[in-house]
């Protein structure tokens, strides 16, 4: 999605300028950068047990301020998803991409969460990626992989890093009380329609994957995590519905899956939203987007953002987004706060 021009708390014209001048001082044009290494983080996931709490957000753009960070210290989750443009590059020289990240980890609100050591997990979208609406043609995708997994500190053995694209799965917890996150990876194995093809945005590794884990029947709750939006067909912007065979196929997994709690979470549009999906069959397929940690697009047009399936309101400044999984009580409590850590965004599920 190209950005637009970001608002952010000291205002337009000072935010306008920010994102001028970076645009300009860190084009495709200029380098080759050095390479530096992006300090390694400690929290990963992988000792984790139970989440009763998690974060997330998208688009951060690593020159801007942060002032969410704060918002999230104080929330107290057990663990934090990135859900796309966790940086903005859009560049083929890795040692960009690496300062880029290295930047971002000695960012000092950010900084003040690492302090906290709570375990991150994530995907990218296409600014981290490393090309705006990237697919598998970007020919620094192997590298850009290895750079977005330190960054998130995957370990040095995991399997992630040797696969093509960065999609995996986590089981926090176990039996009705467990958690499960699928990351799917949007870009690295996605071919754009033409020349008498249809499209894929996951590619057949990735597509035999997805069903193997769709198909488990997991007593818990599942979350099902893709950078760009998969339930909203209307808006003018990146989207499932740009690929709709890979939609279809997405939505009927989901549909057939034997494991009841699933909810789709999402980032890249730079405000927040909540959509239903009610099935032919009759399942409820809820999506949470919350996108813009940074910079937030006020004031969508419906004109371009139309969402028919929408639930509640907009929020179109700066947001993160809230899940409590209570088994006791049987529910989902999602929700999308703003820098006030307001839940403009609220809605509870059950758990069946």
């Amino acid at each position: 999605m190209i950005p637009n021009v970001p608002l952010d708390r000291r205002g337009v014209l000072a935010s306008a300028f920010a994102y001028a001048f970076v645009s300009c001082t860190t084009s495709r044009s200029e380098g080759p950068f050095a390479p530096v290494a992006i300090p390694p983080l400690t929290q990963n996931a992988d000792g984790l047990g139970k989440v009763k709490r998690f974060i997330f957000g998208s688009c951060n753009k690593q020159y801007l301020p942060q002032p969410l960070w704060k918002n999230i210290i104080a929330d107290e989750a057990d663990l934090f998803l990135w859900t796309g443009d966790v940086v903005y590059a859009d560049t083929s020289d890795m040692g960009k991409l690496s300062q880029v990240y290295a930047s971002q980890m000695g960012q000092a609100e950010f900084g003040r969460f690492l302090a906290t050591r709570t375990p991150t997990i994530g995907v990218w979208d296409d600014h981290d990626y490393g090309e705006n609406n990237g697919s598998s043609t970007y020919p620094k995708k192997k590298e850009s992989q290895k750079l977005f997994l330190d960054f998130v500190g995957e370990p040095a053995d995991s399997p992630r890093r040797a696969q093509a694209g960065i999609y995996t799965s986590y089981v926090f917890g176990e039996g009705p009380e467990a958690v499960r996150f699928i990351l799917l990876d949007t870009r690295a194995e996605r071919i754009e329609a033409g020349l008498g093809q249809a499209g894929d945005m996951l590619g057949k590794a990735q597509w035999a994957w997805l069903e193997r884990e769709l198909a488990a029947d997991f007593a818990g709750v599942t979350l099902v995590v893709s950078s760009i939006q998969v339930i909203p067909f209307e808006q003018k912007f990146e989207k499932w519905q740009n690929f709709p065979e890979s939609r279809t196929r997405l939505l009927d997994l989901i549909d057939r899956s034997p494991s009841k709690n699933i909810v789709i979470i999402s980032g890249d549009r730079h405000f927040a939203e909540l959509t239903l999906l009610k099935t032919k069959s009759g399942r409820e397929i809820w999506e949470v987007t919350s996108s813009g940690m940074t910079h937030a697009f006020r004031n969508p047009d419906d004109l371009r953002n139309h969402n028919s399936l929408r639930v509640g309101p907009i929020l179109d400044r700066l947001n993160y987004g809230l899940m409590d999984i209570d088994s006791a009580k049987r529910t989902l409590t999602i929700e999308v706060r703003d820098l006030n850590r307001t839940a403009v965004i609220h809605q509870v599920i059950g758990i069946k």
